[in-house]
Formats: structure tokens, C-alpha cells, sequence
């Protein structure tokens, strides 16, 4: 067996994307799979091909990849958007069947102080790639959460990144891109990637939704899209756990097995906070919340998109959205349900006033 180390030169050049529109990604499901398999795994893509959004991006890399010119990626963005499913649709593409023995992944579950960049990371970069077929390849290492790593960690990877570039590739995952050091991001070609927008939501979850002949009504596909706020992660478990708690997956059904209030609940309850009196608004509030076992925390931020949508002046808009952005703070903090919700009423009862004495 000859030894191959694969000279894949970094590419520093601004390639520009292609747009490419189409939808893709429609047979992805792993034959064999059971059916208690999360279906977060058993619909992720398992090639390019099948990433259906962020296709810009995706193609660029493709196109690295297929030129032998991949350099040390940096993928950033909220979670759920495609950016470790496209790193391994990347090593299947590199290395086909054997690819579980050239990748090395480490996400936040795993310890990554700096004895894991001095040991483990280091040892598996430091060994020399073999290759088994007729086009050589390099490694690679995947960080995933790697804005999780301490500083010491980032930079001790900073000169292991140097020294093996021969023969190693590093793909760096993260939420939070601001959490890298400069050191590291100046290394890596960086792409963003965003929310998905509703229609590539949309089109994979009637995907997901077809192959497991699920009952779900325009209203409930509606409500699914919109509590997933562009991550497609979370649209595929609230889609299975409403499956598994009701066979139709209504509207009503995927607000109760999330815990969401629906959007006629907060219709109610943003009327009572703009018409009822302090003391009626929070006995009828806190009863909702006991009977439908709702978060207040939930409450405050869907009455403020509620706010944005009905019409009154600006300043007192903009009171309004201030004062509840505190209220939400205070409650990420512990602090009393009761107090804080006395002050949510307590500031629409500024703002309904501040509407009167602007009426006359």
C-alpha cells in the first residue's frame, strides 16, 4: 500500500456563488431506519444535493470540494440552519463509505480544554492520510459549538492548524461567531448561515410530512413553520412530538404540545390588557394561565409582536415594547410571575392613558 498525502492547496480567492433556486433534498431518508429514529436524523441530507436552502453557499463549497481546493471552513448561524449537516454531506462527498475513519467530530458534549487540542486533536491531525482509491484526501477535523472552547483551547488549535494544513482540513461550527478569537476566523473562509425563510421550511416539512403520510391541515403547517423561526430542527420535533401526542396535527394541537399560547389567546388577552380595568385583566390573565398552563414569559413575547400590528403613535409604542423588554429580562432572571405580570397591566395602563389624553 503507497503512502499518499493529498496537497490540497488553500483557496483565498472571493469566488462569487452561484444562485440557484430549486428545491432539492426530496429523497434523503436512510433505508432501514426504525421507526423510533428521530426524524431530525432520518431526513438530515446526505449529500450537497440535498441541502435544500443556503444553496450559494452549498455550491461554493461543492465547488472546492470538487476542485480539490476545500480550505478551513468557518460555518456560523443559528442553530438549525444546515451547517454540520453540510460539513458531513462534505466528508461523504471526500471520502464515500469509509468517511466515519477520516473524520474526527467533537461538538460541546465532549471536553475541549487545551489537553484536547494538545492530545487528541493533534494526534489525529499529526497521522498521515492513506489513500484508498484512486484520488488521495485529506482529514478532517469538525468542531462543532466551537465557541464553547475556552480561549487557551482556540489558541493552541491556532498553531495545530498551522502546522498540519498539509494534511488536514478544520471545519469550525458555531452559533455565535463573535465568541471566536480574531487568530482563528482570520484562518478560515467564513460563511453565514441565516434563518431558513418559510418556503424552504415549508417545502421539507410537506416533504417529511408526505413520506410519513401525516394528516396535517394548511393551518397546522402554518403553525409549525411559524414557531420554528427558521430552524429547521425544531420544525421536525415539534412536528414528531405533536405526531406522537395526536393523530391530526392541528393548529390547536401543535400550539398545546409546545406550550405556546395561540394566536386567540393572546387576541384575548392584548383586549383585556387594552379595555379591562388592572384588576379584572389580572384575574382573568392569571386564570388563562392556570388553566391552559401558559408561561408568562411565552405571553410577554408574543404580545409584543401583537403590539406591532395595532395601530398607535409611535412614542407610545415604543414605551410600551421598552417596558416589556424588561419584564422579559426580569423573568430570564427568576423573578416573580405575579410582580411581573402587576407590571405588564400596569404598562398598558400607562399606554391605554397616554392613547386617551392623545385622543382629546
Amino acid at each position: 500500500m503507497t503512502e499518499v498525502i493529498s496537497l490540497m492547496d488553500i483557496d483565498d480567492d472571493n469566488n462569487k456563488p452561484n444562485n440557484n433556486s430549486n428545491i432539492k433534498g426530496k429523497n434523503v431518508v436512510v433505508p432501514g431506519e426504525s421507526k423510533a429514529t428521530p426524524w431530525v436524523e432520518k431526513y438530515r441530507p446526505q449529500s450537497l444535493a440535498d441541502v435544500a436552502a443556503h444553496r450559494d453557499i452549498v455550491d461554493t463549497i461543492d465547488r472546492l470540494t470538487s476542485e480539490n481546493r476545500l480550505p478551513h471552513l468557518l460555518l456560523y448561524g443559528p442553530p438549525g440552519t444546515g451547517k454540520t449537516s453540510t460539513i458531513l454531506a462534505v466528508a461523504r462527498k471526500l471520502y464515500g463509505a469509509q468517511y466515519h475513519n477520516m473524520i474526527l467530530e467533537l461538538n460541546a458534549s465532549d471536553d475541549r480544554g487545551i489537553d484536547v487540542v494538545r492530545q487528541q486533536i493533534q494526534d489525529f491531525a499529526s497521522t498521515q492520510s492513506f489513500s484508498f482509491g484512486a484520488k488521495a484526501s485529506v482529514k478532517l477535523i469538525l468542531l462543532d459549538e466551537a465557541d464553547a472552547m475556552t480561549k487557551d483551547a482556540q489558541f493552541a488549535l491556532r498553531r495545530v492548524i498551522e502546522k498540519y494544513t498539509r494534511n488536514t482540513r478544520f471545519a469550525l461550527i458555531c452559533n455565535h461567531v463573535n465568541k471566536i478569537i480574531p487568530a482563528l476566523q482570520s484562518r478560515c473562509t467564513r460563511f453565514r448561515f441565516a434563518p431558513l425563510d418559510s418556503f424552504h421550511v415549508t417545502e421539507r416539512l410537506k416533504h417529511v410530512i408526505e413520506a410519513e403520510k401525516l394528516d396535517v391541515p394548511e393551518t397546522g403547517l402554518a403553525a409549525l413553520v411559524r414557531l420554528s423561526n427558521g430552524d429547521m430542527r425544531k420544525a421536525l420535533n415539534i412536528l414528531q412530538s405533536t405526531h406522537m401526542a395526536s393523530q391530526q396535527i392541528t393548529e390547536e394541537a401543535v400550539y398545546l404540545c409546545t406550550g405556546n399560547p395561540l394566536p386567540k389567546d393572546i387576541e384575548q388577552i392584548s383586549y383585556w390588557l387594552l379595555n379591562e380595568s388592572f384588576t379584572e385583566s389580572f384575574k382573568r390573565i392569571s386564570e388563562m394561565k392556570t388553566r391552559k398552563g401558559l408561561a408568562l414569559v411565552d405571553i410577554v413575547r408574543e404580545v409584543t409582536m401583537f403590539v406591532f400590528k395595532i395601530k398607535m403613535p409611535s412614542d407610545i409604542r415604543v414605551q410600551l415594547i421598552n417596558d416589556m423588554a424588561d419584564i422579559e429580562y426580569r423573568l430570564s432572571l427568576a423573578c416573580n410571575d405575579r410582580l411581573q405580570l402587576g407590571s405588564l397591566i400596569a404598562s398598558f395602563t400607562r399606554a391605554r392613558s397616554a392613547l386617551v389624553a392623545a385622543a382629546n
